[in-house]
């Protein structure tokens, strides 16, 4: 029964149901869910920080049934945004409704959607790299999972990432600095690859050509299935979506930083190097994305046998309230900055 616990990452896409089937102010229940239910059940139910096992976590990584549990949210990602549109082109919505709305849909597409796409990236088969790039098409990010992937994880906790947030920087300069530097290093690592397979730009072995069709031809089927004001709230959802991710990447590397070498090059990427969380709501609620040390400790590891570490920073709370903390920059700087080792403020 413990493998089932991650069904419990179902409930959000639960209470996004329920925004969409309500009007009112009940058009925010997944906002209310996520940003107060969760931190509520995290602070009642605690941290764990206990791992598995050597022999536990070589059979719990390879149980079909956490893939399975990731598998499914393809079709609860897409079965709910039809839901939605279909529910938007017909409904005439107050603004009020509609932003809750617009607020719930990048919910879903932020936890259910990027965060098992970024688990499904890091995967060797090629259907579940498939996978990753098709849930990261209605969030209009599709180039993250080359510089996630080739970048990010290459270059966290240094000047070079734009992903990992200088001590001090607010996350609304960070939604600036990180969205235009990752697209444009994403450019960067895919000259790369083309150049490392002797590919020409125009190949088509250049995803981010691909990704500039794929993303308006969904717009663009969104349109001709429903109407111009639904493909408005397709895009402003699928912005929503990313600047949720963008807080995620914030609160996951703030003010953190390698170390430079003698040689030029910077120190191995240690799990002292993220932050983590042992929140157990909000571990199970995002495939163990909250320990996010492991993961750029091991890339390749799957979620369900990350491990925590005592020497890694930890966040004094879940990452859904350490979300709403750095909404109010200096309330996020006078928690946050006395926790940030001294040897290791990125500015």
């Amino acid at each position: 029964m413990k493998d089932l616990k991650y069904l419990f990452a179902y409930t959000v896409p639960i209470s996004v149901y329920i925004s969409f089937i309500s009007t009112g102010i009940w058009t925010y229940s997944a906002v209310f869910y996520v940003f107060l239910l969760i931190p509520l059940l995290d602070f009642i139910f605690g941290e764990t920080e206990e791992n598995l096992s050597n022999n536990d976590a070589s059979y719990q990584n390879k149980k079909w049934i956490f893939d399975i549990m990731l598998y499914f949210n393809v079709p609860i990602i897409f079965g709910l945004l039809y839901e939605i549109f279909s529910s938007f082109q017909v409904n005439d919505y107050n603004v009020f409704e509609t932003i809750g709305l617009a607020l719930s849909t990048g919910i879903l597409l932020a936890t259910n959607g990027i965060n098992v796409a970024h688990e499904l990236g890091h995967r060797k088969p090629y259907y579940e790299r498939f996978l990753s790039k098709f849930l990261y098409m209605p969030c209009l990010y599709m180039h993250f999972y080359i510089e996630h992937n080739f970048g990010h994880h290459l270059n966290v906790a240094t000047p070079e990432d734009g992903a990992t947030a200088k001590y001090n920087q607010s996350v609304y300069s960070f939604w600036l600095t990180s969205v235009t530097k990752q697209y444009f290093d994403a450019w960067k690592n895919q000259k790369k690859l083309l150049k490392t397979k002797n590919n020409s730009f125009l190949s088509l072995k250049n995803d981010m050509l691909w990704y500039h069709l794929i993303q308006p031809l969904y717009l663009f089927i969104v349109y001709n299935l429903f109407s111009f004001k639904v493909m408005i709230f397709a895009l402003v959802v699928g912005i929503i979506s990313f600047l949720f991710l963008e807080c995620i990447n914030y609160i996951e590397h703030y003010g953190l930083q390698r170390k430079k070498l003698a040689s030029g090059r910077y120190e191995r990427v240690e799990p002292h190097h993220s932050w983590n969380s042992n929140f157990n709501i909000g571990r199970i609620t995002l495939y163990e994305l909250t320990r996010h040390s492991d993961h750029h400790y091991k890339s390749s590891k799957k979620y369900q046998i990350l491990n925590s570490y005592k020497q890694c920073p930890t966040l004094p709370v879940g990452y859904p309230a350490s979300i709403l903390l750095s909404f109010i920059p200096p309330l996020w700087f006078w928690v946050m900055n006395p926790r940030v080792p001294n040897e290791m403020k990125l500015d």
